[in-house]
């Protein structure tokens, strides 16, 4: 394959920090000064025009999320993760109170705990459970209840399941639209998601980031459509694995086989929300761009 020249900049312009970016990314390149120029070559035109876009957006190399964690770990990775955690630190900040709250509710054996986070409030008598209804917990000033639902977790695998995806979308989001854009995003994704699941099931008790995780998802699909990012594009099979998952789970085989209720109208209101966000966002991206 033939080296194009990406990119012709003046010899005054500082490129060290760019060219450190390439090489944690494993990108193949090299520098030349050609008449009074700086030409930076890739392999193919392809690679070519990934590295404009890329310079568009981070000039001075400071897109920690868009390298790969084989190459970011591969040099020194303490200072890998703690740079990843340093450009991500509202999805940090957010997975750490996930794991406080976890913490605190015993992944959901912690039923006076779990009384204060969920959508309704609800009182154990016996072998059963009373709900709230949701005009009730409101009329008495429990807003936070709207939002509170996407904290609770119920196992170990689920809290794993659902921390590791919102690592992996939240971190994207926050790269690519900033860190205010993520935590509305993650709040109208938790209130879209339970308020789907309460108006399909009615006053059950119900937890967890996946709604979030599915309204991230159809955020990133739909502003990547539109305005195509690298922050965005994700790994090829991901869109569909999702979504075959969401398919099985709302057959009810988990049901059936005793393995717990999933709340699939969370699943799907928290979708219909980031396809709605994803094409405002990547529309207005695309005219602005």
């Amino acid at each position: 394959m033939s080296a194009v020249a990406a990119m012709r900049l003046p010899a005054q312009v500082d490129l060290s920090a760019f060219i450190a970016l390439l090489q944690r990314l494993q990108v193949p390149h090299r520098v030349a000064e050609e008449a009074g120029e700086q030409v930076l070559w890739v392999p193919g035109e392809q690679l070519a025009e990934q590295v404009r876009e890329l310079y568009a957006r981070y000039p001075q190399g400071d897109d920690a999320l868009l390298v790969p964690p084989s190459a970011a770990l591969a040099a020194d990775p303490a200072s890998g993760f703690i740079g990843q955690l340093k450009n991500s630190l509202l999805t940090s900040s957010l997975l750490l109170l996930t794991f406080v709250v976890a913490g605190l509710t015993l992944l959901g054996d912690n039923y006076e705990a779990i009384g204060w986070l969920s959508f309704v409030d609800f009182r154990i008598q016996g072998e059963y459970i009373y709900f709230s209804n949701l005009s009730e917990t409101l009329a008495s000033g429990q807003w936070w209840r709207l939002l509170t639902p996407m904290l609770i977790h119920f196992g170990i695998l689920h809290l794993a399941m659902n921390t590791l995806w919102y690592w992996e979308l939240g971190r994207r989001v926050e790269a690519r639209q900033g860190p205010w854009i993520l935590l509305g995003l993650t709040l109208v994704f938790s209130l879209a998601a339970n308020f789907a699941q309460y108006l399909w099931a009615g006053p059950s008790l119900f937890g967890g980031l996946s709604g979030v995780l599915y309204g991230l998802l159809g955020h990133c699909w739909l502003f990547q459509r539109l305005a195509p990012s690298a922050a965005y594009r994700l790994p090829p099979g991901v869109l569909v694995m999702m979504l075959a998952w969401l398919l099985i789970c709302m057959t009810g085989i988990f049901e059936l086989l005793q393995f717990g209720a999933i709340a699939n109208a969370a699943h799907v209101g928290g979708l219909l929300a980031g396809c709605l966000t994803g094409l405002v966002g990547g529309a207005l991206a695309r005219r602005s761009g």
